[in-house]
């Protein structure tokens, strides 16, 4: 059974996502954590925290809440009426980020889901700044859905690496098994100007592809100097319906989601992301 966790700002943007988990997830015994956490805006109220003490405000956004998250199930229910589903609501004050990590470690929290860009959507942006945070600091796999993204069955799971880090199994587990009942190709991407690999990159290739046994896989080479176009270029050209990489400290994510002051070129990324964290978890 799987467990996910998605957290909605109860935007178009959201319920987007959460179309394409329910969609993404419809052969699996799934429970499903829709929460919103509004810490954020009973501070930013100030007309509100005016009128009202401070208990009051945080009741009231409470049970507005409840009732959104209760609407929101409702629907689901009806458009999408899947007997492997089991929904549960929360309501929390509390921060984004404290509150998708609290449930993470409670539930033991397999995926988090979530849309790239929520109700200040800014088109000049790939990913809006609750994205990024979640991306970064929830230790839990993230599955990040581009705004007004169609739902496509993943046939082709492109999966960069510098393989220079062993990846943890429950990571690679997850995404064996996602992309097991769609049979999808995962495209090993390895970014160099030469196809040698050292001992420890061997020895983590291997790991990786034993780890994914059960899925086809694949090994291409590709050289380039900026990570960022070879793999854009890569997506168009070969047809990639997902994109997989690990964040983890000098990654190729790292680079891409957290970019330095001097390049600061960041991935037009129009496909679902899979962020793994490379963390130890319960296997």
């Amino acid at each position: 059974m799987k467990k996910v966790v998605i957290p909605t700002d109860f935007s178009d943007n959201a319920f987007n996502a959460i179309s394409f988990a329910l969609e993404f997830f419809k052969y699996d015994t799934t429970e499903f954590y829709f929460m919103h956490a509004y810490e954020d805006e009973v501070y930013e109220d100030e007309e509100l925290l005016n009128e009202k003490k401070l208990d009051e405000v945080i009741e009231l956004l409470h049970n507005q809440t409840l009732l959104k998250l209760e609407s929101l199930i409702k629907r689901l229910n009806k458009i999408v009426p899947n007997p492997r589903y089991s929904f549960f609501t929360i309501s929390a004050f509390n921060s984004l980020i404290d509150e998708v990590d609290k449930i993470v470690l409670e539930k033991n929290i397999d995926l988090v889901v979530m849309g790239t860009k929520g109700t200040t959507a800014d088109r000049n942006v790939s990913f809006g700044s609750n994205t990024l945070h979640v991306l970064k600091y929830v230790q839990c796999p993230v599955l990040a859905i581009p705004s007004n993204y169609e739902y496509t069955q993943p046939k082709k799971i492109l999966f960069p690496s510098n393989f220079l880090i062993p990846y943890k199994r429950r990571e690679l587990k997850l995404l064996c098994t996602l992309a097991m009942p769609y049979r999808s190709q995962i495209e090993l991407l390895y970014i160099s100007d030469t196809t040698n690999l050292s001992r420890r990159q061997q020895a983590n290739k291997e790991f990786i592809e034993d780890e994914l046994k059960s899925n086809k896989v694949t090994f291409n080479v590709v050289s380039g100097k900026s990570k960022t176009k070879v793999i854009q270029n890569y997506i168009k050209t070969n047809n990639i319906d997902m994109l997989t990489m690990v964040n983890t400290r000098h990654s190729f994510l790292e680079d891409l989601l957290f970019p330095s002051t001097i390049e600061k070129i960041s991935l037009s990324i129009d496909k679902p992301l899979l962020a793994l964290q490379n963390i130890r978890r319960y296997d």
